[in-house]
């Protein structure tokens, strides 16, 4: 075991003297020992439950005859880090969350690893250091939020932020701002739709590194209580049968996932993180794959913010795995790929049932015939960027309109609350990309203003940064290079003719060749806008969005 370099032998007594220290008994020395990671805080709604589930992982640990250790991860909540400098640590921290597993991983020797994280970045962060360690791991979240009701109106917490608009547009009161804050988010868990948490969490079931029910199982259900026991178990019996993170997670189950982000309609951020894990596990992500696997993969969901329904509506329909098995009747998956358990991908969704056809449309009855994401290249961004389509209204879909610029998210945030945003601008958010933000600030405020406004359907957003899963409308992120790198978003005026055409997938500014190498020249790099601390290291080693974001390794 990986655990006897730090236990056995009459050279280890000072090591288990401290594993004494702590109460440790011989026989639980003698176990094999479980890292068990966890996000737990009392900042994060996703996360301010997650010592229950730890908990039962632990039981099921112990039932299987292992030892659990807790151990640490931080965390950021999203929501309350958007819209200030707070965002620009979102991102980093997923580096700061695989390079800390790593840490207390090898420092102590443990045999395996169960992950147990709920939001955002922590998802990917985690899933990163297991692929980039290689030992048995099994990861279990905390499980979704549930949907609140404001009025007659099931809501999130996307609602709330479109509610700021509407109030701002004078279409709500202050009062009425109250019942949302008050009643959007109806319990702890990840928020209640398909954002970027949960996308991340049913991802992990997809990749067959978590168990069915990870990603749609609510919360406060006790089905999570139960599966996190489970999770337990079974990373004592995948430790005995030696199924490594990168047996499960393969370029065929990556296929897999980028079919099943198309069929969800997942947030864009997955665009971010897939290929991020991918790079762990020495797998190669290309962006235009993501469009190759769109063209044949149909939209079968429609969760918020692109419909009415939600993770709790996902579950009672049958999962997952339901999305799986319908997806599969066109033979989109590669049903052969291992999971945890030792079984395949195949062998589990074979028998999974959609129970709920106004939530998971039929295979031959589907939203659309492409998937949820789409990837866009063309002058603007060589490099591509990247929409939720599944969110974005018809008439968006295809589009043109002169641009407005806009150098940060503060200055697009004053001009929309300030009503000075016309029907028919692109508004253009630039040097919020991966080193400009730094950070790769999502903004999830511009676009739920507009949204609450009612100018999703006339006005849309281009950036070098992201966008949160909670967004809704024609926003376009992850623009590469970004401006800070000299991209061709550097180079923008206000009135040039910016257009899009999510359906053949292509972005175009309307500049001739001529006058953008002309402004190119006259380029000059802004200084960064932060220069100490955490953010300005990270500046320097994040790679652009279009690989992830990843830190460069020469």
């Amino acid at each position: 075991m990986r655990s006897d370099s730090v236990k056995k032998g009459i050279e280890r007594a000072p090591h288990r003297s401290l594993f004494k220290a702590m109460g440790y008994t011989d026989q639980e020395i003698a176990a094999p020992l479980i890292g068990v990671v966890s996000a737990k805080s009392e900042i994060v709604p996703g996360h301010i439950h997650l010592d229950t589930i730890v908990e039962a992982v632990k039981t099921g640990i112990r039932i299987k005859g292992g030892t659990p250790i807790e151990i640490p991860a931080i965390g950021v909540c999203d929501g309350i880090a958007m819209g200030h400098v707070g965002m620009n640590y979102s991102l980093p921290t997923r580096e700061l969350i695989a390079d800390s597993i790593e840490s207390m991983t090898m420092a102590h020797g443990f045999d395996a690893l169960v992950l147990v994280p709920n939001c955002d970045k922590i998802v990917p962060g985690m899933l990163m250091a297991a692929a980039r360690l290689n030992i048995p791991t099994v990861m279990v979240s905390g499980g979704a939020m549930l949907a609140g009701k404001v009025g007659d109106k099931r809501a999130s917490l996307s609602d709330v932020f479109e509610a700021v608009g509407s109030v701002g547009a004078g279409k709500m009161t202050e009062e009425e701002l109250l019942e949302y804050e008050n009643n959007a988010c109806a319990s702890c868990g990840s928020c209640s739709g398909m954002f970027t948490a949960n996308s991340m969490n049913c991802m992990c079931e997809v990749l067959g590194i978590a168990l069915e029910g990870n990603g749609a199982m609510p919360a406060v259900y006790a089905e999570r209580i139960r599966l996190a026991k489970e999770a337990g178990m079974t990373v004592m019996d995948t430790l005995e049968k030696d199924i490594r993170p990168r047996d499960i997670l393969t370029l065929k189950a990556f296929e897999n996932a980028l079919t099943m982000d198309m069929a969800l309609g997942c947030s864009t951020n997955t665009m971010l993180h897939l290929p991020a894990i991918a790079h762990e596990a020495g797998i190669k992500i290309d962006l235009e794959m993501a469009n190759e696997i769109s063209n044949r993969t149909p939209n079968l969901c429609k969760l918020a913010p692109a419909g009415p329904t939600f993770m709790e509506d996902l579950h009672a329909a049958g999962g997952i795995y339901a999305v799986m098995n319908e997806v599969n009747k066109k033979n989109l998956l590669n049903t052969d790929v291992v999971t945890v358990t030792g079984k395949t991908i195949g062998q589990h969704i074979e028998n999974a049932r959609n129970l709920d056809e106004s939530v998971i449309r039929p295979v031959d009855n589907p939203y659309s015939e492409t998937g949820g994401i789409a990837v866009l290249t063309g002058n603007l961004a060589p490099d591509s960027c990247v929409v939720k389509r599944s969110a974005v209204a018809k008439e968006m879909i295809k589009f043109s309109g002169p641009a407005r610029v806009f150098n940060s998210e503060e200055e697009v945030n004053e001009a929309i609350l300030g009503n000075t945003i016309e029907k028919g601008q692109v508004l253009v958010i630039r040097y919020e990309g991966p080193k400009g933000g730094p950070g790769m600030k999502e903004m999830l405020a511009p676009t739920s203003a507009l949204a609450g406004m009612g100018l999703d359907k006339d006005v849309a957003l281009i950036t070098d940064g992201r966008f949160s899963g909670a967004t809704r409308g024609a926003s376009i992120g992850h623009i590469s290079p970004e401006a800070a790198e000299g991209g061709p978003i550097a180079f923008v005026e206000d009135g040039d003719i910016i257009s899009f055409d999510m359906e053949k997938c292509t972005i175009t500014l309307e500049v001739d060749k001529e006058e953008l190498e002309a402004r190119k020249a006259n380029w000059v790099k802004p200084e960064p806008k932060i220069k100490t601390g955490y953010l300005s290291r990270y500046a320097k080693l994040v790679t652009s969005a279009n690989t992830g974001a990843v830190f460069a390794t020469d």
